[in-house]
């Protein structure tokens, strides 16, 4: 049998080009396109013989179907058909303010099922806790929650502790938005999580921030993430862009799912 040709799209740092390789199936990926300039950086320094296109795929449904004598016009064509073909903002008429359409959420509390089922999955001994993947030779500061965002979304935070053997899931969104983004970690595992938002009823902005920092609250770094995703200790890079990582994961990495279907 020979070896299957792949074209990686969405290739993000290599998650399936890591999961194929695991795989032990016959293959080569003779091209990856990302237009994310930090996930290529990624994914050059541990794919650097693969051929890897910073473009969207868009480019390769506009193409003719049929041969061309100038392959490089097309290209362009294409990128400007797709250029016109972007959506205007959704601008409110309400003083020319732009608007998603959605009424804003900020706050929201978990239900006795939420619970229950977090206190199951931590109560799973088949999983590992999370203290497994974590670092310990890094500069955490950098991840902790600011008080800005420990005060307006609060209730919307599903924080863990290293105990734990849960997480949600990480999308690309983590470390800049907060709601379904993925867990944070509370690295004071001494405070009572409980205690500590009975506490803030009838509290001024000042003394609510006060209670929650006791908490100590951080993201997952990216090499955490990594981890939790299966990729191996010496998949490379995560100490050039550490904050932008953090924007990079969700779908652009979930490698041991990609190697299980595989």
């Amino acid at each position: 049998m020979e070896p299957l040709r792949v074209l990686e799209l969405y290739s993000g740092i290599g998650g399936m080009h890591q999961a194929l390789r695991e795989s032990c199936i016959p293959a080569q990926v003779v091209a990856a396109i990302d237009v994310n300039t930090v996930a290529n950086e990624v994914y050059k320094y541990n794919f650097p013989h693969t051929q890897l296109l910073a473009k969207t795929i868009e480019v390769l449904m506009e193409f003719p179907k049929t041969e061309s004598e100038n392959p490089e016009k097309n290209t362009i064509d294409a990128e400007n058909k797709i250029e016109r073909k972007k959506i205007e903002p959704n601008i409110c008429f309400d003083k020319g303010r732009q608007c998603s359409g959605k009424e804003t959420i900020l706050f929201k509390l978990e239900t006795i099922q939420e619970l229950d089922r977090k206190h199951h999955q931590d109560n799973d001994l088949s999983v590992q806790m999370l203290k497994d993947f974590l670092e310990d030779d890094v500069d955490m500061n950098q991840y902790f929650l600011p008080p800005k965002s420990l005060l307006r979304y609060a209730l919307l935070l599903d924080i863990v502790k290293p105990t734990c053997r849960r997480s949600t899931c990480f999308t690309k969104g983590y470390g800049s938005y907060v709601e379904g983004t993925g867990s944070v970690l509370q690295t004071t595992e001494d405070v009572q999580i409980e205690d500590i938002y009975k506490s803030l009823t009838n509290l001024s902005q000042e003394e609510k921030i006060t209670k929650l920092l006791m908490l100590k609250l951080r993201y997952f770094t990216p090499k955490e993430i990594a981890n939790l995703l299966g990729f191996p200790s010496e998949f490379g890079m995560w100490d050039t862009h550490r904050p932008q990582l953090l924007c990079i994961k969700g779908p652009r990495v979930q490698k041991r799912l990609n190697r299980c279907i595989l």
